[in-house]
């Protein structure tokens, strides 16, 4: 705080705070800020969407109920529509590494919500008409508050930013999967030359590692829609009235437009967060799918001419601050960087769904904002990759053919019609004598011309072929 700054006095069960003039927030906040000087680090526009959400609906659940005078009703929900749509997200500057109920967190929510909710009623910011506690939190907890949170801000950005995202992608290496089925290649096995592939059939490959990433995330969304708002405290569900969980779900399903629940069990759902740690799970996984993709694409593009070069990158910008021309594969680098980010993280969030003693899981705060991250990052580098990267790729087809022309892998479209060991041979005096296994299987009177054509088509070599038909 600077020392001409302003200021008003707020007060909790603990006495009286000194807080910002212009802050919506109060005592409890602005205790956790002094007490939490930690990472710098707080908490992603998702999650302070997604707290606003659950305060909105727990205002029209309670209204609902007769326990919520409709006037202060109205006024939190004016307020949370507020927070819902970014309009105070700085007044959320508690640290992410808190209380690991992240009571800090819902306080600073209550709090906010509190005054800027008196203010729309006609009262004073700081003279609590509209409490904190008794209105903004009533029949609630932080112990189901803040999982609550957490499951409809990682839903929201599963649905609203990593599926489409990932869409974006797939529909890139479908687009390139056509383009490219008349490339015939090399294919590679432990980096060493194989059997004649499709580039075409290699990007189907990718296509389906995605596609498949896609089901794997969105199969998440049935944990995630259980929500812990009812539980209170332990998970009883004290001082909640018995209907206010499933309307609250109600109500925040309405305002999201996802489909979310009370929680089969409140105990399970505050004292663990293994919903959590699942899609994280799944994150990973679709990171770890992105970083094999784009390191085949570094690989096949490498050189431009003493590399692979089976096809061309995009020129995205300057490689190098010393090598005039050279272009590097920056775009997919930065998803192999994601994707370790994401390791990291994924280890945080195991960590701690795995912990918490008894009946409260004590590591809310990091698992919400690693998920939350992971989410992101993977969001915006999927897209990036496919727009920028995998969109502008062209293949290098005249390179590809002569290389495949010239692989000692072709020898393997002999075994049927010479025998193994025959073929073997060609294949050792192709590479000692600098010859192709074509050249020699003629020379050796293995095969002739017209059979040679045959056998050694590399096209016909990357589709099944059904032994025994004449």
């Amino acid at each position: 705080m600077s020392d001409d700054q302003e200021f008003r006095t707020e007060r909790d069960s603990l006495g009286e705070m000194q807080v910002p003039a212009d802050a919506y927030w109060g005592a409890q906040t602005q205790r956790a800020v002094e007490n939490f000087p930690i990472s710098g680090l707080t908490f992603q526009r998702r999650f302070i969407r997604a707290l606003g959400i659950v305060k909105k609906a727990a205002a029209k659940a309670n209204e609902e109920l007769g326990l919520l005078e409709s006037e202060k009703a109205d006024a939190i929900v004016e307020a949370a529509d507020e927070v819902i749509a970014g309009d105070h997200d700085e007044q959320f500057p508690v640290d992410v590494f808190q209380t690991g109920s992240g009571t800090s967190s819902n306080m600073n929510v209550n709090e906010v919500l509190s005054n800027r909710a008196t203010e729309i009623f006609g009262g004073e910011i700081g003279t609590r008409e509209i409490h904190p506690n008794d209105h903004v939190n009533y029949g609630q907890s932080s112990n189901d508050v803040i999982p609550t949170a957490m499951h409809v801000a990682a839903l929201e950005a599963v649905e609203r930013d990593v599926i489409p995202a990932l869409e974006t992608l797939a529909d890139e290496l479908a687009e390139k999967e056509g383009e490219f089925d008349d490339v015939v290649k090399t294919g590679r096995t432990h980096l060493q030359d194989a059997t004649p592939v499709r580039l075409g059939q290699e990007f189907g490959g990718y296509r389906t590692q995605i596609e498949k990433g896609i089901k794997r995330v969105a199969a998440t969304r049935d944990h995630l829609g259980e929500l812990a708002l009812g539980g209170t405290a332990v998970g009883t569900g004290l001082n909640t009235h018995p209907e206010f969980p499933g309307l609250a779900a109600e109500y925040i399903s309405s305002e999201t437009g996802l489909e979310f629940r009370e929680a089969d069990n409140h105990f399970e759902a505050q004292a663990a967060h293994d919903a959590m740690n699942e899609a994280h799970g799944a994150l990973r996984t679709v990171a770890g799918s992105m970083n094999k993709i784009a390191n085949d694409l570094r690989l096949l593009a490498s050189g431009p001419r003493n590399g692979l070069g089976e096809i061309e990158q995009p020129e995205n910008q300057p490689g190098s601050s010393i090598m005039p021309g050279k272009i590097n594969p920056v775009v997919a680098e930065s998803v192999n960087q994601v994707h370790k980010q994401v390791v990291g993280n994924d280890a945080a969030v195991s960590a701690g769904a795995a912990r918490g003693e008894i009946d409260l899981n004590l590591y809310k705060p990091v698992v919400a904002y690693n998920f939350l991250q992971s989410a992101n990052l993977i969001a915006n580098s999927a897209a990036v990759f496919g727009e920028r990267f995998v969109g502008k790729l062209e293949a290098n087809a005249d390179h590809c053919r002569k290389k495949v022309e010239e692989t000692m892998a072709l020898a393997t479209a002999l075994n049927p019609a010479i025998g193994y060991d025959k073929a073997s041979k060609v294949a050792k005096q192709a590479l000692t004598e600098g010859k192709t296994v074509r050249e020699v299987a003629i020379e050796e009177g293995y095969l002739t011309e017209a059979e040679a054509d045959d056998v050694l088509d590399p096209r016909a070599m990357t589709e099944r072929v059904i032994l025994g038909d004449d």
